[in-house]
């Protein structure tokens, strides 16, 4: 039986407030098992009682949205799922300095659709370039994601058609970490 990490969408962002003791609550309630949270934006880790990652999703879903009175798209992923999104190094355009770009994950249910990729394509400029990779676009933006033009409007106009949540790839490394130290400490 896998542990999952949930990352979930629009947790203490626009107005929406929910305690990391009652997001922990909520998964208690729905049968699930070795929870805990990492930072308070939405990540929560878990072991279920079944190993249908698409229905515990959703289950997920419809869960919080009557608890918490809102939708919460949610995107379930391993540790070593995760483990291979912030491995994957996705190619840096030729004048960009590495380390100044920024690097973030955006999170799908399934691959992207030819409509969504097309669109990111048609975005992409000096400043901006995304690369897909599985259920996942690696958005890398030069310098810091508030001063790319695509932040905010531009990138949520381009993903419009499909459920996404978004990860810098520093938060990422780290909640690796964590899912890594709960599942040793499980099986110990």
């Amino acid at each position: 039986m896998h542990s999952y990490v949930a990352l979930l969408r629009g947790i203490n962002v626009g107005g929406h407030r929910v305690k990391m003791d009652a997001l922990r609550e909520h998964f208690t309630d729905m049968g699930l098992e070795d929870i805990w949270t990492f930072i308070a934006s939405g990540n929560v880790g878990f072991s279920p009682e079944r190993d249908n990652p698409m229905a515990l999703a959703d289950d997920i879903e419809q869960h919080l949205e009557q608890a918490l009175g809102f939708g919460v798209p949610t995107f379930l992923r391993t540790a070593d799922e995760l483990d291979s999104v912030i491995t994957f190094d996705p190619p840096v355009p030729s004048g960009w300095d590495r380390l100044a770009a920024s690097h973030y994950v955006i999170f799908l249910h399934e691959p992207a659709p030819e409509s969504v990729t097309a669109a990111l394509r048609d975005l992409e400029s000096d400043h901006d370039r995304s690369v897909v990779h599985g259920q996942e676009i690696h958005w890398l933006t030069r310098g810091k994601l508030s001063e790319s033009p695509l932040f905010g409007a531009g990138i949520e106009h381009a993903m419009r058609e499909v459920p996404t949540t978004t990860r810098n790839t520093t938060s990422l490394r780290r909640l690796v970490a964590k899912a890594t130290a709960n599942a040793v400490s499980r099986s110990a």
